[in-house]
């Protein structure tokens, strides 16, 4: 009963993202995103077969952790575009190099507090499903862009042949 409550919360939840969407051309990536979330929504939901209480104190948590980590990664993101800017044009990165720093402290300070909140609404076993969950969820969607393996001739984008080794006689 509690698993097909899980399930129903996660069916809403994808329904409600669903419906909320404008009609956008088809390969848009905001589209792509929403896509994306409901997948890992539903994926969460069946690995960590939370009851129904658990769920009502989980996603409120686990949305605003997502939030988090998208604004540290934004701030990361952004940090390692002026780095790489500074470095193109010969200026000093300095002060540059401690920024990005200070971004990636952010990230791992966003997932350190976020495991302190869900101990407050989960137990550790679940705890450690969501985070193994999260990392599944991750490689699913590396495999469906098609990174991290060889494409035809060798080369991950399938694009350029691997240059030949040569072999010891």
């Amino acid at each position: 009963m509690k698993k097909i409550i899980s399930v129903f919360i996660a069916l809403a939840l994808v329904s409600a993202m669903a419906y909320a969407q404008k009609p956008e051309k088809k390969g848009d990536k905001e589209q792509w995103r929403e896509k994306a979330r409901a997948e890992q929504i539903a994926l969460i939901t069946e690995e960590l077969n939370l009851t129904e209480a658990e769920a009502q104190s989980f996603w409120p948590v686990y949305n605003e952790v997502q939030q988090q980590r998208r604004e540290a990664f934004k701030q990361s993101a952004d940090a390692m575009k002026a780095l790489k800017k500074a470095a193109e044009n010969g200026e000093k990165a300095t002060e540059l190099l401690d920024a990005y720093l200070q971004a990636k402290d952010k990230c791992y300070d966003v997932d350190v507090q976020a495991v302190k909140r869900y101990k407050k609404v989960l137990s550790d076993e679940k705890i450690a499903k969501l985070l193994l969950a999260e990392e599944k969820f991750r490689h699913r969607q590396i495999g469906k862009l098609g990174g991290g393996r060889p494409g035809p001739g060798g080369h991950r984008d399938g694009q350029h042949p691997m240059p030949e080794m040569p072999v010891k006689e």
